[in-house]
């Protein structure tokens, strides 16, 4: 943030709050209290009005009724930039500081009941991204990255492969976070292929002075979804045929990709008298597909292929073996 930036974000934050200590103030722009002081006075000598106040119950304090004006924002829309509860991405991407700018930018400038309906929302939704059983991943070189798509300049990696580290020269188009993991969406600089790198696996990255043109009928969501499920089809290697009452037909999608089932269940053959169909169900292995379909509990039968099948009664004995009423003499 420029110092420019900085005594803006000063302004709004006092105009927001009123009053603060010159700690709460150093603690949001992310300076030191001395720097405080000295845009306390550079904003003195540009005709603002602020005094401060010595004691327990001081600080710093802006002249009621003196303010800026932030127009045409609603309560809503506040709110939904106040309930993004990304902070933390945003902070790994070194854009702390510049939502903290904003906030205070937005709640500056909106009336006292919309600001009140603003801070209440963004205390009560969060968005947590990462899953229960899964940890962040550590990408050292994020901010690197990010300067470099940010600035559309090309960017040369060292990146770790299974075996192996090699340099890289790409054109950075974009930035996705799925599940705590970053992933860094760029297009070689000796190539018109458009990849996905693990920015967790970037080891060293450095900015370029070289500018690069992005593809002009590149969109990162678009590209991103249609990737994404492009992988998830590639995964899909096996194919399996069952018969599933009704009610493992509605469960498939719980223990399954929901597009994979999705399909299984538009193209299932006709119910018997007991209301059981047969499917054909796209699976990642067959030794996945045993897992998934413990699942389904009682309310499947494997019909193809053969593996499958003895698969699933060689575990179900065991389990029967181990779970087995114990006699009691």
């Amino acid at each position: 943030m420029s110092r420019a930036e900085r005594l803006v974000t000063l302004l709004f934050l006092l105009q927001q709050k009123q009053r603060a200590t010159a700690a709460t103030l150093a603690d949001a722009l992310e300076v030191s209290e001395r720097t405080v002081y000295r845009d306390i006075d550079a904003l003195l000598a540009a005709g603002v009005p602020l005094w401060t106040e010595q004691g327990r119950t001081g600080g710093i304090r802006l002249m009621p009724g003196w303010r800026t004006k932030l127009d045409g924002l609603t309560g809503k829309e506040a709110a939904a930039i106040f309930a993004v509860g990304v902070p933390e991405l945003l902070a790994e991407l070194g854009l702390g500081s510049a939502l903290t700018a904003a906030r205070a930018k937005v709640l500056a400038g909106l009336p006292a009941g919309l600001r009140e309906y603003a801070e209440r929302i963004s205390d009560r939704f969060h968005l947590d991204a990462p899953g229960w059983f899964q940890q962040v991943e550590e990408a050292t070189q994020l901010t690197v990255v990010a300067e470099a798509v940010a600035e559309q300049r090309r960017l040369r990696v060292d990146y770790r492969r299974a075996d192996r580290v090699v340099s890289r020269l790409l054109d950075p188009l974009g930035l996705v976070v799925k599940a705590g993991v970053w992933y860094l969406v760029a297009r070689p600089a000796s190539s018109e292929d458009i990849r996905t790198y693990r920015v967790a696996r970037v080891e060293a990255a450095a900015v370029t002075d070289e500018s690069f043109t992005r593809p002009p009928d590149f969109h990162l969501v678009r590209w991103w979804a249609q990737a994404s499920a492009r992988f998830e089809r590639s995964l899909m290697c096996e194919r399996v045929r069952l018969r599933l009452s009704r009610q493992a037909l509605k469960a498939l999608k719980n223990v399954t990709d929901e597009d994979t089932a999705a399909m299984a269940v538009a193209t299932a053959g006709p119910a018997d008298e007991e209301g059981w169909r047969e499917v054909e169900l796209e699976v990642e292995s067959l030794q996945v597909a045993t897992s998934q379909l413990l699942a389904l509990n009682v309310g499947f039968e494997v019909l193809e292929p053969e593996a499958l099948r003895a698969a699933i009664a060689e575990l179900g004995l065991a389990i029967a073996a181990r779970n087995a009423p114990t006699t009691r003499g």
